[in-house]
């Protein structure tokens, strides 16, 4: 098989100047991410797990889910309501690969949300054994003095609390063996002075993953791990995610020169949630196009 020069594998994009209002649709990005439908070929590596991602709908969370079905696995996704557009395209390549789909919409802010959600999975699918906390909220603001409390409190519902209670709901529900995955990034360990409270919610999922681990590898089986993005072309950027003098060069400043696609993330998490990873748990993997972490 031939070699692919990492900074080819895709073309190096300048997306337009665009603005979509949070949480925006990834079907009406320009360029439409890639999620994988044309070119993830599974191998059985997944067959009869049973998956539960949030933010499945787009981005990273939708490609996972693409490459889990292909794979083998049944897979619900939780999204927003706002996001339906997206989601049906993702349960539509669930169904196509032969699996069961699963469709989850609510506002995982919500406490009663992110129980019934678990609930429903479990349901549905018939059990729980692969968790991803991928759902995020991500507003770029010029400083500390134009986060309002308001926002704050939003991101911090939608990416601390939301991962914490989904994962709490559906702990009791996951036999040794199962994987539970966090969406980090490289904010968490380099953070941007626009994302100041998006990068503390990154840096907090790192932490609690590597600290849940400690816990349920020895006393349950249960492995738990988080992957850590660097600047991946999703609907997060487009939709007040970035400021839109970053838009247009996104992700060239990386070493590989260019942004990532969410296809190219998918292997991650089939590898952590898969027995190909059994000797895997507390671990952070990173993919940022070079950009070293500590």
């Amino acid at each position: 098989m031939a070699l692919t020069d990492p900074r080819k594998k895709y073309p190096v994009i300048s997306p337009p100047e665009q603005v979509q209002e949070h949480p925006g649709l990834e079907t009406e990005a320009t360029p439409v991410p890639d999620i994988g439908l044309d070119t993830y070929v599974g191998s059985g590596k997944l067959e009869g797990r049973k998956a539960l991602i949030t933010g499945g709908d787009s981005g990273i969370g939708a490609a996972a889910a693409v490459a889990f079905a292909r794979e083998g696995a049944d897979v619900a996704i939780a999204y927003l309501p706002e996001e339906e557009q997206d989601a049906r395209r993702v349960i539509e390549a669930i169904e196509e690969a032969g699996r069961k789909a699963v469709a989850i919409p609510g506002d995982l802010q919500d406490l009663e949300t992110c129980n019934a959600t678990v609930e429903k999975a479990v349901a549905e699918l018939g059990g729980l054994d692969v968790l991803v906390n991928n759902a995020s909220r991500q507003i770029f603001h010029e400083g500390i003095e134009k986060i309002s409390d308001e926002d704050f409190d939003a991101t911090m519902k939608s990416n601390i609390y939301s991962s914490f209670r989904v994962t709490k709901a559906a702990v009791p529900h996951m036999p040794p063996g199962s994987s539970i995955i966090f969406t980090s990034s490289i904010q968490a360990y380099n953070p941007s002075e626009t994302l100041l409270d998006y990068a503390m919610t990154k840096a907090a999922m790192n932490n609690l993953a590597k600290g849940l681990s400690q816990d349920l590898l020895p006393n349950k089986g249960i492995r738990v791990n988080a992957v850590a993005p660097g600047p991946f072309w999703t609907v997060l950027q487009p939709s007040h995610g970035q400021p839109q003098e970053k838009i247009t060069t996104f992700g060239q400043q990386s070493p590989v020169g260019r942004a990532g696609q969410p296809a190219e993330l998918a292997a991650a998490y089939v590898f952590l949630a898969s027995d190909d990873s059994s000797y895997v748990s507390g671990s952070t993997l990173s993919a940022t196009g070079g950009t070293q972490t500590p």
